[in-house]
């Protein structure tokens, strides 16, 4: 596995533990939510575009 892909797939699996994390608290902020959120999206759209250059190399 590429290396920048497997740091990448780190980061999501991160930030998805910390958006189970904050959604658990009574209490959620959610603007943290939101943030999380957004930069999870962010990441997973990056690991589509580079999967899928990969592949049409």
């Amino acid at each position: 596995m590429n290396p920048r892909l497997y740091r990448l797939l780190e980061k999501h699996q991160r930030i998805d533990e910390q958006l189970r994390m904050e959604q658990r608290r009574t209490f959620p902020d959610w603007v943290a939510l939101l943030r999380l959120k957004r930069t999870k999206l962010r990441i997973k759209d990056v690991i589509h575009r580079f999967t899928r250059r990969a592949a049409q190399a």
